[in-house]
């Protein structure tokens, strides 16, 4: 994991525990908002990752076109 996907980890995790505790400490609902897009946020990174790291195409080899060949 780089230097930017740690950020972005601690990023989210900061959001999301602000969330939870500035609802809880105000009673105020409007800090669901930060706990949702925390969570929306570490799905991305998540997928991010997951995509960042297989690196391997499906193919075996170079793709044959026939109408390329002579």
């Amino acid at each position: 994991m780089n230097g930017p996907m740690k950020a972005a980890w601690g990023l989210t995790v900061f959001v999301i525990v602000a969330g939870v505790v500035l609802w809880a400490v105000t009673g105020q609902a409007i800090f669901a908002v930060f706990i949702v897009l925390g969570v929306l946020t570490a799905i991305g990174a998540w997928f991010t990752t997951r995509s960042a790291t297989t690196g391997r195409s499906t193919t075996s080899g170079p793709i044959d076109h026939p109408e390329e060949k002579p």
